[in-house]
């Protein structure tokens, strides 16, 4: 189903994969890319869960936007083992403003379409999306 403001569909691996994370957690992270000539999101990279936040932050490419997901794992105050849900929508200053206009357009639609994504990040360079802004915001 094509999203009226953008007409970009979903591909079923996107939600699949997410499904995957979210309850077998069988990933790590998951890099979402627009295929423009298809209009629809599809599954770029997923990430193993032994791989780490730089691994996944490395997996983003500097001048393209892109959306992720990426599954934090933490310990409370309290000593207590949690996970998160990122969503992280990934625009870089670099990026084609076609591109930008393109990812912004389409974001809230594909976010609802992943069931289960705890917290949200906008990061238009990687200082917005270090290891300690997900640490602060996870708590």
């Amino acid at each position: 189903m094509a999203n009226a403001a953008s007409g970009m569909a979903v591909h079923d691996d996107c939600k699949l994969t997410f499904l995957e994370l979210k309850t077998k957690r069988t990933h790590r992270f998951i890099v979402f890319k627009i295929e423009e000539k298809q209009k629809q999101v599809v599954v770029e990279k997923v990430g193993e869960p032994t791989q780490s936040y730089e691994d996944f932050a490395e997996s983003l490419p500097a001048d393209e936007c892109r959306y992720a997901v990426y599954d934090f794992d933490f310990v409370t105050e309290e000593n207590c083992q949690k996970s998160r849900i990122f969503f992280i929508a990934w625009s870089p200053d670099t990026a084609r403003v076609r591109s930008k206009m393109i990812y912004a357009s389409s974001k809230d639609r594909f976010k609802r379409e992943l069931d289960g994504i705890q917290i949200e990040l906008q990061a238009t360079d990687p200082t917005e999306m270090e290891l300690d802004v997900i640490k602060s915001r996870a708590n």
